[in-house]
């Protein structure tokens, strides 16, 4: 067995990506930050930034300074402070997107963007104590419990509605409110992940595969793919929501996982396929860099949950970001999406996964002194 890469992971964080992305990453002309950078580090033509990626950002650099690289909070305080100024609706909600100057280009109040949103002023409120981000978090869910609400459970993706109702804003609420609510103590925050984590049991996850679209009754949109990388990522959140609330939920997050594990991970090379049929086909074989973090998580959740030993899947899954992904890049930097071949597939980095990274591999961090007793 390959051994965990506890050290490497703990500098690529601190010396390399924090660093990195704080210097490169951060607009001090226009404010906020860079959606994307080039393989040089230099902002691409790219001319909007997403709400999403401002907020996973906010979250790196509060994360950052709590488990000590300091000046992260600054950084953390430039976005916040961006995000209020700027990406505020006058009726409630947040934006979906601004242009590179920072006006309104889309003023679709998104679930997925309302949940980073909650999601990063938790993470503002546990660096600061800012009692403004607490009730910004407050705020927002309350905005989604009483005007996004959807009949048969859930809540609407987006407003004004458009297409089928999604699982993955669901999910993404899911994960924000359960850190809100360890940041708040709020019981609707916990209450409002209880409700999504149902959803997930009774409508979103059958005895395989979880869904991604549905109809306006939560059936199924068929010939949808499934994506491997959410059914990982799912496992960790029902783990979070079982260590919060001592309710079982584990062996639906180990069938999440099973099936992911089984079917979404390529034999040779170890990196999770962009998607799945519901068969358990492989539909792409691609593979972008965050389901992979995500094999990372829910390696760890199961091993927290019921002691399975996560070394296997953490130095595979590792073995390759590290070698494949951040292979050939400026530390801080990597190739986002390798084909089937091994060959990149793109050329800008998404400044959206600094997140993904960061969060997967901070989460090894904390469960290192435990991982090490293993025999």
């Amino acid at each position: 067995m390959s051994p965990v890469p506890f050290e490497a992971s703990r500098a690529w964080m601190f010396e390399a990506a924090l660093p990195f992305w704080a210097e490169r990453g951060v607009d001090r002309i226009d404010g906020g930050f860079y959606e994307e950078l080039d393989h040089e580090g230099r902002p691409t033509a790219c001319d909007f930034k997403r709400v999403r990626v401002m907020c996973r950002q906010i979250y790196v650099f509060s994360h950052g300074a709590l488990l000590g690289w300091k000046q992260g909070a600054d950084i953390s305080e430039w976005g916040y402070k961006y995000l209020g100024t700027q990406a505020r609706l006058r009726e409630g909600g947040w934006a979906r997107k601004l242009s590179r100057r920072g006006a309104v280009v889309d003023a679709t109040i998104d679930l997925y963007e309302l949940a980073f949103v909650i999601f990063a002023m938790s993470w503002r409120y546990r660096v600061s104590g800012d009692v403004e981000a607490r009730t910004h978090a407050l705020d927002t869910l309350n905005f989604i419990r009483t005007r996004m609400r959807a009949p048969n459970g859930g809540f609407w993706h987006s407003l004004p509605l458009t297409g089928t109702r999604e699982q993955n804003p669901h999910m993404h609420l899911a994960e924000a409110c359960l850190v809100a609510f360890e940041a708040t103590s709020e019981e609707i925050f916990l209450d409002t992940a209880r409700e999504v984590v149902q959803l997930f049991a009774t409508r979103f996850f059958d005895p395989r595969t979880l869904g991604e679209r549905f109809d306006q009754t939560w059936r199924r949109v068929g010939g949808g793919d499934v994506e491997p990388g959410h059914h990982f990522e799912w496992t960790w959140i029902l783990a979070h929501y079982q260590r919060l609330t001592g309710e079982p939920v584990g062996t639906l997050a180990a069938r999440s996982a099973e099936f992911a594990e089984r079917y979404g991970v390529d034999p040779g090379t170890h990196a999770v396929y962009d998607a799945l049929t519901e068969e358990g086909d492989v539909a792409k074989r691609s593979s972008r860099t965050w389901p992979n973090t995500e094999r990372i998580k829910a390696a760890l959740a199961l091993f927290e949950l019921d002691g399975r030993d996560p070394r296997p899947a953490l130095a595979s899954s590792c073995g390759l970001i590290f070698g494949r992904y951040f292979a050939n890049n400026i530390p801080g930097l990597w190739t986002d999406q390798f084909d089937e071949f091994s060959k990149p597939m793109t050329d800008a980095t998404p400044a959206s996964c600094v997140y993904h990274l960061f969060l997967a591999f901070s989460e090894m961090l904390r469960l290192e002194p435990r991982i090490a007793k293993l025999p």
